[in-house]
């Protein structure tokens, strides 16, 4: 990935992203070409992987591997209006662009066809995106059978990480002005959670 200087995200930037991404891409080369999945990943910082699962009838998971897997993770990302930017009125040389977070994620894949492995991965899983609720469900709040029948339906997934390219493109290549500009044109545009992307990482 084209990662200029004054978009490369620092490590405490990266390792929140991986903790708190919204569903990625997994993409694998095979010798019949390219698969992809979107799906989500828990992030287990102390053994360096990311782990999720596929169906069984998913035929990613099945077919050799050529090379490392890829992850694409996605922060918030929206259209920049170039009529937010102040130097707009000052010359007029501003074009419009798209500010992002991702981060593309390589590593080894290892396939786990094992309930026990695949439910401890769904239940992390659902802690994650559950601890925030008022009334959090839980895996226990179903039945036990039809919660193993779930589980014999899919397959778990580990990711060992090799190396992580990074991008947080925030305008951090415009002046002061301009920045101001885009994040109220973001808070306008209801992306606030850009807005405060754009804000934290301003140079």
């Amino acid at each position: 990935m084209y990662v200029p200087a004054h978009f490369a995200g620092d490590e405490q930037a990266v390792q929140e992203l991986l903790a708190k991404h919204g569903a990625a891409d997994l993409v694998t080369m095979t010798a019949d070409g390219l698969l992809a999945t979107m799906l989500p990943f828990v992030h287990d910082r102390e053994r360096n992987v990311l782990l999720g699962h596929l169906a069984r009838n998913n035929e990613q998971w099945q077919q050799p591997i050529v090379g490392d897997a890829l992850v694409i993770m996605r922060g918030p990302d929206a259209y920049v209006s170039p009529a937010w930017y102040a130097s707009k009125q000052e010359h007029g040389r501003v074009v419009p662009t798209w500010n992002y977070i991702t981060a593309h994620v390589y590593g080894t894949m290892t396939v786990y066809d094992d309930p026990a492995w695949v439910e401890n991965v769904v239940r992390r899983l659902s802690e994650l995106h559950e601890s925030g609720r008022p009334e959090p469900w839980s895996v226990d709040d179903a039945p036990a059978k039809y919660v193993s029948g779930q589980l014999r339906a899919i397959v778990g997934v580990e990711i060992a990480i090799k190396r992580i390219e990074a991008k947080f493109k925030l305008s951090q290549n415009r002046p002061e002005a301009d920045i101001d500009g885009v994040i109220g044109g973001l808070q306008g545009d209801g992306e606030e959670q850009l807005a405060d992307a754009v804000a934290e990482h301003r140079p």
